[in-house]
């Protein structure tokens, strides 16, 4: 079954697992045999470091700039059947250069287009604001998953971007939705990793995946060896949750 989803991984909130989720959910995907491209939208470029790819040129700057074309930025992981497009620290510039230009919002989009029949599903690994670079994987996006901290402030600002996918619903994407909501670094011997994942189902529904991603040492140890925690640690409870994502995301697509 082909995915032919665009995903934006996306939460404004910084420190909730966003690229710790792109890049092993892509790669989860890809065990599954399915042909996956993780795109970098984040100047600090994680998930091109995480995964060991180096940002030369042309990256996802060089695309959106119009000095390339997206397949030309288009690397090798090293890790079957999961292809990259990286960033560079260049990307931050997009935020300055794109105030004012008209149609700034569908230029991920557009990039994308010649790409989509190429793989079975393309994730977006958003920064941790609701900037141009977020927009624009917005308004390239199918569905939005929105990794979710077990902690005290989890829901403060899911308003915010829910908020945004609305506006964008409206004005540029009409496509685009919710695809799920993703319990991330849940500690199970605390009380509040278990109160705040009971209210976020309860506010939620059956927006919230049943997967829910456990605190966990190896997931945090793999980027630091360019490599997804399936290449890193198979066995642990990190990996185990990443997998089973993925078959529930092929489970919703079905």
């Amino acid at each position: 079954m082909a995915l032919r989803k665009v995903l934006a991984i996306a939460n404004q909130k910084g420190g909730v697992g966003k690229t710790t989720t792109a890049i092993n959910l892509g790669a989860a995907l890809a065990a599954l045999e399915k042909r996956i491209l993780l795109v970098d939208c984040d100047p600090q470029a994680n998930a091109s470091q995480g995964l060991g790819v180096i940002a030369e040129e042309p990256n996802l700057y060089d695309v959106l700039a119009g000095d390339a074309l997206l397949e030309e930025a288009v690397r090798p992981t090293g890790f079957p059947f999961l292809d990259m497009v990286p960033a560079a620290r260049d990307l931050v510039g997009v935020e300055v250069e794109f105030v004012g230009l008209e149609g700034w919002e569908f230029r991920l989009s557009r990039a994308l287009e010649g790409l989509r029949p190429a793989y079975d599903s393309i994730l977006l690994d958003c920064p941790p604001s609701l900037g141009h670079l977020t927009v624009n994987a917005l308004v390239a996006a199918d569905g939005v998953v929105v990794p979710l901290q077990c902690e005290y402030f989890a829901l403060e600002g899911i308003s915010a971007l829910v908020s945004t996918v609305q506006r964008i619903q409206v004005s540029s994407n009409p496509r685009l939705s919710i695809a799920g909501i993703l319990l991330t670094m849940y500690d199970e011997r605390t009380n509040l990793s278990k109160d705040v994942a009971n209210e976020v189902r309860r506010h939620f529904a059956n927006r919230v995946y049943e997967t829910i991603v456990p605190r966990n040492v190896r997931l945090a140890e793999a980027p630091s060896h360019g490599t997804p925690i399936f290449a890193y640690d198979i066995k642990s409870r990190g990996a185990q949750a990443y997998l089973a994502l993925a078959r529930e995301v092929l489970q919703r697509a079905a």
